[in-house]
Parts: C-alpha cells; structure tokens; sequence
C-alpha cells in the first residue's frame, strides 16, 4: 500500500530537528497568559461590511485550536488578519507577546508563522522538489553574486535545503519523494495539499495555520489528514490553527473550538461543549430555536 506513513515507528528526533521549533512548548511561560498567539477584539471592516468584529482568540503551545462557522463567518478573514495579508480596523494581534500589527507577510513567517490556504496555492509549472524549496527561501544566505558564480558555500547551502526538502516531504511516507521531480500538475488533490504543508513547514514555524486541509479529499484521505495533522503536534511540537468544514474532523483533532458567526465569535471551548452549544446548532441549522437538533457532521461546502 503506498500510505503506510502512519504506521511507522516514530523516526529519530534529529530527522525532525530542522522543521520543528520544540521551544514552542516548552517555553509557554514565557507569553503573557500562555498565548502564543492573542487576537484582542481583532475588527476587520470592508467598507460597511464587518467581515471580523471584536474577536477575541487565544492559542496556547501545543494546542490544536479549530476555527468553525457558516459560510461567510469570517474564518479565512481571520487567517488573513493574523499572516498581514490584512491589516486590522481595530484591535490588536499578538505573537509571543510582541504585536503583528503592521508587519508585512515576510516578517510574519520570519516570525514563526506559516499557513495552507484554501484554495491550494502551489507553482504548477515548478517540481514537488522547487515548491518545497521556496519555503525555505527565508532560511537561505546565498546573495546574487554567490549564486551566480557557484561559489562552495552557496553549492553547500543547495545542497542542505535538497536534504531538507527530501527530510520535510518524507513525513508524508515516500510517494512524494519518489515524486519530487514530477511536476505538481500532476499530483492528485490530496498530494498538492501535503506539497502545500511541506513548503509550509519549510520555513520552520512555530504556529500552523491550516485552511481546510481536507477539503476536497474522499474518506479515507481525510482519515489520512487527521493523522498527520495530530503527528505535526505530536511529533514536531508544532501549534496549529485550523479552519475546517467538516465537523467530524474537528470533533476528533482539536483540543478547543472556536465559532464565528457573521463575523463574530458565539462560543468556544470543547468539542463536546462546542456540540452541544445551542447557538452553534442554531448558526449551522438557520433555525432560532434548536432545542434538541444536533449540528451536521460534516459540513464540505467553502467559504
């Protein structure tokens, strides 16, 4: 069978030394509140639109914090706000304690932030082997003159970020690195989605933001994205953040659930708690009384 990477024996620490940040965890002291990361009545208006107001979100080292809401809730906008691709209306975003507010997209992944997005953003006319390459991009020293003249320091650097690569694509079993030469194209959609994560995972974050990992993917991909979401915590201590339709996924994985609804936060905390919430029910049935109905459990459709 090609996906037998989750039945492996965990690899060695120092195969994951180059992707994981351990201080993740075992620094949490260190935050204000034990939040890696802090959203303080994070608004964010489109003109008369308000896509985000007055959220207030916390994320705790080695928690896998789920973002859940109807279509239009304002989860990507979130995603948006926290990587800079937005700049807040008001209110203030926080990452180890230090705010985000203001910095550009590089500085954010400099920081220890990386996302996936929704609709899957991979170079198409580049190898698996390239994409992943980009992501380290901001780990790389070589200047212009050294590339251009192949110097030894610069052909050693290639050559560590090809180990690296290979290192980062095999946490996904071996297909993909039997494939790292192939052009992405012709991935199926759950192989892009892992490329997405590679590259994602490339620039060594501390937190991991993930847009709808499973969207698109049968059953048993989805089985296999549950999997290697929990061993991106378990095994490389990562933080993660995700977005996700399907309500059987996050009921499973996440440790807390927060609900946006037309832009606003209406509950947070267990699943189970999360489950049962009425007003959740509610937002997810269109009904204003609920009392007894369960929410669906597995919601595909994308914001």
């Amino acid at each position: 069978m090609r996906w037998m990477w989750y039945q492996e024996p965990l690899a060695s620490k120092r195969r994951y030394e180059l992707i994981s940040s351990k201080a993740s965890i075992e620094e949490a002291g260190n935050y204000p509140g034990n939040a890696l990361l802090a959203l303080d009545k994070a608004t964010k208006h489109f003109g008369g639109l308000a896509a985000v107001q007055d959220v207030d979100l916390q994320v705790r080292p080695g928690e896998i914090v789920s973002i859940i809401g109807p279509n239009g809730a304002g989860k990507t906008t979130i995603f948006n706000l926290i990587t800079c691709l937005y700049r807040p209306t008001s209110g203030d975003i926080s990452f180890e304690g230090r705010t985000l507010v203001g910095l550009t997209p590089d500085r954010v992944v400099r920081r220890g932030i990386a996302r996936t997005f929704q609709n899957i953003r991979l170079f198409n006319n580049m190898t698996v082997m390239e994409n992943v390459l980009v992501g380290l991009h901001t780990h790389l020293k070589a200047s212009v003159l050294g590339s251009l003249f192949h110097l030894p320091s610069v052909m050693h650097e290639e050559a560590e970020a090809r180990r690296r690569a290979i290192e980062l694509l095999s946490f996904f079993g071996t297909g993909l690195v039997e494939r790292q030469e192939e052009y992405v194209v012709n991935l199926s959609y759950a192989d892009k989605r892992r490329v997405e994560i590679a590259r994602a995972l490339a620039a060594r974050p501390k937190l991991l933001l993930l847009d709808e990992p499973t969207a698109g993917m049968n059953e048993v991909e989805t089985l296999e994205a549950v999997k290697y979401v929990r061993r991106l915590r378990d095994e490389l201590n990562l933080t993660i953040l995700l977005i996700e339709h399907k309500l059987t996924v996050t009921m499973g994985i996440s440790d807390r659930i927060s609900v946006l609804d037309y832009g606003r936060k209406i509950a947070e905390g267990l699943p189970e708690e999360v489950r049962r919430d009425e007003k959740v029910i509610a937002a997810y049935l269109g009904k204003a009384s609920t009392r007894g109905e369960k929410a669906p459990v597995d919601e595909k459709a994308e914001e």
